[in-house]
């Protein structure tokens, strides 16, 4: 098989690529050892953030981290054994966490998280599956007036700087939005400007089919096998050789792993999540995605049921999964809505992010490797930026201009 371009990793990110590169006429083939969408962007908590102009920063309050050295929070659990190897990315992390330098980041990443809204809409419009798509945002909310004005101040620096659209929620109309929460609640965040997404990897294969309808070929096979071969590149699929002028590297958490033989190594570092769906009792529902302020997990309506995701576990990529924030968190889920009901699903979900030390994805040129290019590292916002990720380095690709300046995502900057 020969083509333009092979997109290595099928997950919303690659697919979102393939579709963007075979659109601006580049033939290409996407390979993957598994089905589209069935790696961490089966997991995650459907929310197309808008709101999420501040990435996730590393703690620098000394009393939080303390809480967090002592495994005592649920939102964020690590494994003692990797503490070694976080030392250079926290280290790198805590560092641009600084006040001053995270408003800058905050800035590049809101330059990108502007557009993920429509561009999403663009493709679901074209896939047929604008029926996967919820609008009415999502909800934090808060137990005591202290943790809401706190969100409150967030909320009211997002909309001044960036734009962001919320409403500010009191007990009562928190109730009123969501009556099968628990009642006694101080009120919430609502956001209104993100989509919520009722069944994530459902929407990765409807531009799975895009992709194809528009004259794309899926292909299986390791993407370990990728070689240079002569000015292009080729990989090994399960059944036949695959050759290529160009090669894209998108394969989230893994993607090191191809890229470190070829010689770039970037500090990407792993959060581990977890979820699992429940039926709520008799007529109980959940309106919109709400995230439990104190302590870090969310509760997701999905076309498979409630589904409960949990906060971040820093553990080894590959290591067996180790529920424990899954177990900590569910009697408190089952107290914010008593009538959550049973679990659905036979076995936990366990899924990796890929983290970078500056919370921005790397998008762009290989470095010292012409003809690769590199589409991964987009922590929490996977599923948010595919389409923007694959607007804007298919542009880069074909010589059109990106949607904004995709200096401050360059892989040469690590």
């Amino acid at each position: 098989m020969q083509a333009d371009v092979v997109v290595l990793g099928a997950g919303i990110v690659g697919v979102s690529i393939a579709v963007h590169l075979q659109r601006l006429g580049r033939q290409t083939i996407l390979f993957d050892r598994r089905p589209a969408g069935e790696g961490t962007s089966f997991g995650n908590a459907g929310i197309i953030q808008r709101e999420a102009v501040f990435p996730h920063h590393f703690p620098r309050d000394f009393r939080e981290l303390l809480s967090y050295a002592f495994n005592s929070k649920t939102e964020a659990r690590y494994h003692l054994s990797m503490l070694p190897r976080l030392l250079r990315p926290f280290a790198q992390y805590w560092h641009h966490s600084e006040p001053s330098r995270y408003r800058a980041i905050a800035r590049d990443y809101a330059r990108l998280i502007a557009h993920c809204v429509d561009d999403h809409r663009e493709l679901a419009a074209e896939a047929g599956a604008e029926s996967l798509l919820r609008d009415g945002g999502w909800t934090i909310a808060c137990e005591t007036p202290q943790s809401l004005a706190g969100f409150l101040k967030t909320a009211e620096d997002s909309r001044r700087e960036f734009g962001v659209g919320f409403r500010a929620l009191d007990g009562a109309a928190l109730s009123a939005a969501e009556p099968h929460l628990r009642s006694g609640l101080a009120g919430g965040v609502q956001w209104t400007d993100p989509v919520a997404v009722l069944e994530p990897v459902a929407l990765t294969r409807a531009y799975l089919a895009l992709f194809e309808k528009l004259g794309g070929r899926f292909a299986y096979g390791d993407a370990r096998t990728l070689t240079r071969a002569g000015a292009g590149w080729a990989v090994t699929g399960d059944e036949t050789k695959i050759s290529a002028r160009e090669a894209v590297v998108a394969l989230g958490a893994w993607s090191p792993i191809v890229t470190k033989p070829l010689g770039y190594d970037p500090p990407v570092f792993v959060k581990r999540g977890y979820h699992m769906h429940y039926r709520p009792d008799g007529n109980a529902v959940l309106n919109h995605p709400v995230l439990d302020a104190a302590n870090g997990y969310m509760l997701v309506p999905m076309n498979q049921g409630i589904r409960l995701t949990t906060g971040a576990e820093f553990a080894d990529r590959d290591g067996p999964p180790t529920p424990v924030q899954l177990a900590k968190v569910e009697p408190l889920a089952h107290k914010l809505m008593p009538a959550l009901g049973q679990r659905i699903d036979s076995e936990i979900w366990m899924g990796a992010r890929p983290c970078t030390p500056d919370m921005l994805p790397i998008i762009g040129p290989a470095p010292r490797q012409p003809g690769l290019w590199f589409g991964f590292g987009h922590g929490h916002q996977g599923l948010t930026l595919g389409p923007t990720t694959g607007r804007m380095l298919a542009a880069m690709m074909t010589g059109h201009e990106p949607v904004t300046d995709p200096t401050a995502y360059r892989p040469d900057r690590f």
